[in-house]
């Protein structure tokens, strides 16, 4: 008898811990105590003190008071799943989706949100009501003739998140024209080439930006990623420095460091789960590849890594390869010949036309910091010290953030990988004005979009009376009207390093005065 007493003790403990929880946390002395360390604990913002910084933290008020909800709604697995597979928006936003052609034959997607369903009108007219409380000036998109553009870049296996369609749903109602891009072979988007994105490659969202501006060649355009699909657009930015059409961009929780992503271990619900959505877009063409890669010996991979080194790597596919003739003789079968395409666009594909010879090779040309010293727009990186899918905030480049201008990070203690929960009715209503009407929504969301129109805002002020915001830790200047390159050269290539590297500077460029320490914003554009 004792010892089944006991055992229903112990089958019946866990729920009586979470009950006892439960009512803590309902004590008001134990939630005020619960909101003073949430609140103590205050983000860290990193960068090299440039004017720029300095308007940010004057006028960016998310970027001070994150909120964050405590625990358990704060606990970084329970975050991470909730930003990954549900979501309070669900299906409410409609696409458009235009599918481009691209030069070597590819096809991507790229989805025009259209609505946000029931409530939309609502929500823009609460917006416009605000306008007046936004840092003493317009929202950035209202009261103008050309909306700004905002371009969202999913997780690199590609989908929509409900994290993702919580940014659409919360932009959309701020009046931004919202737009998704989709690789190749992601989210419905038809493979028309036996050619997959490299973790790093951003050709085909150097074609997706050109497609976009041409759709709206006078409205502002910035860019925000998720997650892993930080990989393409910090190596967009690298790669096209001034000449980009982008104006700014965020990168919440990135991989800035690729290949120590690939190879630090990850949770297995999490690892299995990415993988498991890799596994399903090469499943979906296992035929088309064949001829190319050994499909079914990637479709065993056990890691991330195997899988992406036997996709991309011709050291993981040459004993395959040279133990049989390819099935289709139109595409060429060796380890260092281009992929059933035309000579014309292997020459501007350049090395990409040719799968990368080794593991390290392969990063060499896609880590995504490997033009760090290249980039030339602000992009706000903003990273949590619990992420579970990312290697530890140990391991940032931090140097990186304190010597590049145009790189700001935002470290916070709390928020997992892309959750950054706010604090719920309850806590947040003691803050709460008549004219701040409190919703349920993401930190990080509420940053990027503050972040882009303040940062317009400086911009703008700038080009408008060209006054110079100076101090001995910086100053900033705009030379000219910005206009944006019209013809995109092709991509430079360059040996992969993310330190600055001597170089002479060219009139208009960004420089730094090694004597006094002084950053200039310098940019000259031409049509």
């Amino acid at each position: 008898m004792a010892v089944f007493v006991w055992d229903c003790f112990l089958c019946f403990l866990p729920s009586l811990l979470l009950f006892l929880l439960c009512l803590a946390l309902r004590w008001p002395r134990a939630g005020c105590w619960t909101r003073l360390t949430v609140r103590a604990a205050e983000p860290r913002f990193i960068c090299k003190p440039t004017a720029l910084a300095k308007y940010l933290l004057r006028h960016c008020g998310s970027l001070a008071k994150p909120r964050l909800a405590p625990w358990p709604r704060g606990d970084p697995h329970l975050q991470t799943l909730s930003s990954l597979l549900w979501g309070q928006h669900g299906d409410t936003i409609q696409f458009s989706r235009d599918n481009l052609l691209l030069r070597d034959g590819g096809i991507v997607a790229v989805d025009w949100a259209v609505g946000t369903g029931v409530g939309e009108a609502v929500g823009r007219k609460r917006w416009e009501g605000r306008k007046e409380y936004h840092s003493g000036g317009k929202a950035l998109g209202y009261f103008t003739s050309t909306p700004p553009v905002l371009l969202l870049i999913p997780q690199s296996w590609g989908g929509m998140t409900p994290h993702l369609k919580a940014l659409c749903h919360q932009a959309v109602r701020q009046g931004f024209y919202v737009v998704v891009f989709h690789p190749r072979g992601t989210a419905g988007c038809p493979l028309t080439t036996a050619r997959l994105t490299e973790f790093g490659d951003p050709a085909d969202l150097e074609q997706a930006v050109a497609y976009i501006h041409s759709r709206h060649p006078s409205s502002v355009l910035v860019a925000v990623s998720e997650g892993s699909g930080s990989g393409i657009l910090l190596s967009y930015l690298g790669e096209h420095g001034s000449s980009t059409y982008l104006t700014a961009a965020a990168a919440i929780s990135p991989v800035l460091q690729g290949q120590l992503w690939f190879e630090t271990a990850m949770p297995p619900i999490y690892r299995w789960g990415a993988l498991f959505h890799r596994k399903m877009q090469l499943r979906r063409y296992a035929n088309s590849f064949r001829a190319v890669l050994d499909v079914d010996r990637a479709l065993g991979s056990s890691s991330l890594r195997d899988f992406e080194e036997r996709l991309f790597c011709s050291s993981a596919q040459f004993q395959q390869r040279s133990s049989r003739p390819p099935a289709n003789p139109g595409l060429s079968s060796g380890p260092h010949s281009p992929q059933g395409l035309a000579p014309s666009v292997a020459w501007a594909l350049g090395e990409r036309a040719y799968p990368a010879k080794d593991w390290d090779s392969y990063w060499e040309r896609n880590e995504p910091l490997r033009d760090a010293d290249e980039v030339a727009v602000p992009v706000l990186c903003i990273c949590s010290r619990d992420d579970p899918l990312l290697p530890p905030a140990s391991t940032l480049p931090i140097p990186l953030f304190q010597s590049n201008p145009y790189f700001l990070l935002v470290l916070t203690d709390k928020g997992g990988h892309c959750g950054f929960t706010m604090e719920g009715r309850e806590e947040m209503e003691g803050a709460r004005t008549e004219n701040d009407e409190v919703e349920e929504a993401s930190w990080s969301h509420n940053v990027v979009l503050e972040y882009f129109r303040v940062a317009a805002d400086f911009l703008k002020g700038e080009e408008r009376n060209g006054a110079r915001w100076g101090g001995p830790l910086g100053e900033y200047s705009q030379a000219g009207q910005r206009n944006r390159i019209g013809n995109m050269a092709p991509p430079r290539r360059r040996k992969a390093t993310m330190t600055r590297r001597p170089r002479p500077q060219a009139p208009g460029q960004s420089r730094v005065d090694a004597e006094e320490g002084n950053f200039t914003w310098k940019r000259s554009y031409t049509r």
